[in-house]
């Protein structure tokens, strides 16, 4: 935390944002942070929109018998408008021995508290959720490499992919993970390690099932395949990863030698996917990946409505793109 003074307190601190895991953090950060200054600091903590102006005059007035105080504004975006003026006003002109912290969801409601706080000088902590697509997963593997480094670890890009696979996108869920992970290891995190303590969870995608596949691991592609569908995985996005799997090697084959920063924008896909399909790449021919393709068409019209058995039909393609690749690699 480094060296907290009086001085260094940020008098208010807006908190913009959705990600409740990142709000709850930069919430304990800044009682901490009082409390070191002060640990006889009085804090209270109000719901915006239950709150009247007049509750928290006592609060924000300067005080007869001094010491620091710290109010906690949650669901900023709920106040009402004389409460939002109040604070305002406040905030011009703030009390040093106070610190007033708003908690705001960042949208359209109550966006002029915002803005207004933001415009009075305050000092924005962004919690917003991180994206979907290609940006927000480079952040989230961003924060599962944060996470291992804050503990103590290190953690490998190909560990914070795999700890994403087989935990999902919830933040709060990865932090757990990379907490019970620093606990369990001696902190150095590979893809393996992660294989080992998230077996099972991490097969229950189709995009692992594609993976091991793309790279002729038919055992392993099984192994995935009977465990995504045991656990109620449904056949059609485990066929659907399949073709992708296969289409993506094909592009990125076809586009070419270059690194995958420079292949990134021609291709339209981010580089750590074609940094992936390069690596998968390996040993295939165009031939195969023909013959690949088709059988990845195959199964999708067999999953999607063509057949009886979808469980076998997956099953049939998975060996069947493996033996492409073993074609390609004679």
């Amino acid at each position: 935390m480094g060296d907290v003074t009086p001085a260094s307190l940020a008098p208010i601190l807006l908190v913009l944002g959705d990600e409740e895991l990142l709000a709850t953090r930069a919430v304990t950060e800044a009682v901490a942070k009082v409390r070191s200054v002060d640990p006889e600091v009085d804090v209270r903590e109000y719901q915006a929109g239950a709150l009247a102006v007049g509750e928290i005059a006592e609060m924000l007035s300067p005080s007869l018998f001094g010491g620091r105080r710290l109010l906690v504004l949650r669901s900023g975006q709920d106040a009402r408008k004389d409460l939002v003026a109040a604070l305002l006003a406040y905030a011009k002109n703030p009390d040093p021995e106070v610190q007033l912290l708003v908690l705001h969801l960042g949208g359209a409601k109550g966006k002029a508290f915002a803005d207004g706080l933001r415009s009075a000088g305050a000092t924005v902590v962004p919690v917003a959720q991180l994206p979907k697509g290609a940006k927000g997963h480079r952040e989230r593997v961003a924060f599962v490499r944060d996470e291992i480094r804050r503990a103590g670890g290190k953690c490998t890009d190909d560990a914070a992919e795999a700890l994403i696979a087989a935990v999902g996108n919830d933040l709060r869920e990865l932090a757990a993970a990379c907490s019970q992970l620093i606990a369990d290891t001696d902190g150095r995190i590979s893809a393996e390690t992660v294989s080992r303590y998230y077996r099972g969870r991490v097969e229950v995608t189709g995009f692992t099932v594609a993976d091991a596949t793309m790279v002729g691991d038919v055992p392993g592609a099984l192994e995935a395949l009977r465990w995504a569908l045991h656990v109620g995985v449904d056949p059609v996005p485990i066929a659907d990863a399949l073709a992708d799997g296969v289409r993506t090697v094909a592009r990125v084959a076809s586009a070419g030698r270059g690194s995958p920063y420079q292949l990134a924008s021609s291709l339209g896909m981010p580089a750590w996917k074609i940094e992936r399909a390069q690596r998968q790449g390996r040993g295939w021919t165009p031939e195969g990946l023909v013959r690949a393709m088709q059988v990845a068409a195959e199964c999708n019209a067999a999953v999607k409505g063509g057949s009886d058995d979808r469980a076998y039909a997956l099953e049939r393609a998975v060996f069947s793109v493996a033996a492409a690749r073993q074609g390609s690699s004679r």
